[in-house]
């Protein structure tokens, strides 16, 4: 009998195990010091990361290992397994020329460069390279395998601003350092007069990454970012505005709603002796600005209902898929380890997370949105025993549909006095320390995608979401015409004053030619 060929899943096993003993026996054996115990931990326990160093240079374990080096070194050098806010000079901060805020289309949160505000200075450049690999590591121990998106607002800025060994670093940072990290690079609004200077920064991607550089004018940047998380001179209709402290990267920590807590299906059916409790969190945007800025709310359910709840659990997640695929964290093992996907169909409009209490004593959790008019979570808040588990069921709620941008946040913290403490007194006094989170994301299937309508069957079925998206379209048509008619009469102008001068100097031309009268005829 033939021998069955090995999966993809059994190759790339092979292939990490391969390239970690290659770099125990080749780069860790003969300098042990070379780098930081707790990455080398990491790598030698961690399969992701394995793998993503070897996606990056296309499964050459040779082009891997050689990546893994330096990067390795890169981490030790700066100490960025001990680099906090604090060991960042205040200053660098307050300048808001670095920050994460906002998503792309494709879900990937942004990562913004303020080109006008970056200054050239020799003294500060070890600094302002522990500033961006502070965000970028902040980044990808919250978001493990997630994707960001750089966008270099170059607007308003000038030769004063470009900082070549610097913009060199950032791309080495995408290139080595942070392996599959790179969604893709815009660059907004580049002045003409450094063209030459981005065709060399084209040469330092190298070919895995010079596709992810988009030049992109104002006009134009609403294609891979929506007006909603654009500022006000890119033409969207972000009103944020930066500000420090705290560090305005994290939506799970934004202002409560102001509206009052929104009652969940299930509490409407058995209101009686139920209440909503709702939690102000510790940080906020300090300015005016930032707090008319979009609200990220988070509902929990009343703890007096967590009797209720146990007895219908079944009934609610009966015909719910149980997600394939789990994360191993140190309280819970939380599944799906991921995403939460949703469809346009009614089958499609709930999800399971399932936790797994793998610790000794009580585990509390709670769950937490950044949209919660869009979703109901049963339970959002309560404990889990000892070895045992707990179905969560999230369901879309009133027509809404889920976006790439939707998240999830699953706080957990182990209970020293089993049974015995209230819910809400322990997530007041629980130090932040000793909390767990970890973050799920939304994939939308392709059932969610409106189909194109056939012609000539009448005008199309839109519910209130549809009225708001065609309002929104013809608002961004039309935006999209005026400033087309002011580049036509920016066009028309310059060419009436070109033609003008060139009418001018025909005239002098002729004057010159004729100043004198015609040359004497000779005798």
């Amino acid at each position: 009998m033939a021998e069955l060929e090995p999966t993809e899943a059994e190759q790339t096993a092979c292939r990490v195990e391969e390239t970690r003993e290659r770099f125990r026996t080749e780069l860790l054996q003969d300098s042990p010091d070379k780098y930081d115990s707790r990455d080398v931990d990491r790598l030698l326990k961690d399969d992701a990361l394995v793998d993503s160093y070897l996606t990056w240079r296309h499964f050459v374990i040779d082009d891997a290992l050689k990546m893994i080096d330096e990067s390795f070194q890169w981490r030790k050098e700066l100490g960025l397994n001990d680099l906090t806010e604090s060991s960042i000079p205040r200053w660098m901060f307050d300048t808001g020329a670095v920050f994460l805020h906002g998503y792309d289309k494709e879900g990937n949160k942004l990562f913004w460069f303020k080109v006008k505000l970056h200054v050239k200075d020799t003294k500060t450049v070890v600094d302002k390279k522990k500033y961006v690999a502070f965000w970028l590591e902040r980044y990808a121990v919250r978001e493990p395998g997630m994707q960001l998106t750089v966008v270099f607002d170059m607007c308003e800025s000038g030769l004063g601003n470009i900082d070549m060994d610097f913009v060199k670093y950032i791309i080495n940072c995408f290139k080595i350092y942070y392996p599959k990290f790179l969604s893709k690079m815009i660059i907004v609004d580049m002045p003409w007069i450094m063209n030459a200077a981005w065709k060399i920064v084209k040469t330092w991607l190298g070919p895995e990454a010079v596709s992810k550089l988009k030049f992109s004018s104002r006009s134009e940047v609403q294609t891979f970012i929506d007006p909603e998380y654009l500022p006000l001179h890119m033409g969207g209709t972000d009103p944020f505005k930066y500000s420090y402290p705290p560090l305005p990267d994290e939506d799970f920590l934004t202002p409560v709603m102001e509206n009052g807590p929104i009652v969940s299906e299930d509490d409407v059916e058995s209101k009686e002796g139920q209440s909503e409790v709702k939690e102000t969190l510790e940080a906020s945007f300090n300015s005016e600005d930032s707090k008319k800025s979009k609200k990220v709310n988070f509902l929990e359910d009343s703890l007096r209902s967590e009797d209720g709840d146990k007895g219908d659990a079944a009934g609610r997640t009966r015909g719910v898929p149980k997600p394939l695929t789990t994360f191993k964290g140190p309280l819970l093992h939380v599944s799906p380890a991921e995403e939460l996907s949703f469809g346009s169909k009614d089958t499609e409009k709930k999800c399971l997370i399932i936790l797994f209490n793998v610790t000794k004593n009580q585990v509390a959790f709670k769950v937490r949105t950044t949209a919660p008019e869009k979703y109901r979570v049963k339970p959002s808040s309560s404990s889990c025993e000892a070895g045992a588990s707990v179905e969560i069921l999230v369901s879309l709620h009133g027509g809404y549909t889920a976006s790439l941008q939707d998240r999830f946040l699953v706080m957990a913290a182990e209970m020293e006095n089993n049974g015995t403490q209230d819910l809400a007194q322990f997530w007041k006094e629980v130090p932040r320390a000793n909390i767990v989170e970890h973050r799920l994301r939304c994939h939308v299937m392709e059932s969610a995608k409106p189909p194109l309508s056939p012609p000539g069957d009448g005008p199309p079925e839109t519910g209130a979401n549809g009225q708001q998206d065609l309002s929104t379209t013809l608002m961004r048509v039309m935006a999209s015409n005026a400033r087309l008619e002011q580049k036509l009469d920016s066009c028309l102008w310059v060419q009436k004053v070109l033609l003008g001068l060139m009418v001018l100097l025909l005239a002098l031309i002729v004057q010159v030619l004729y100043r004198d009268g015609p040359p004497e005829q000779g005798s």
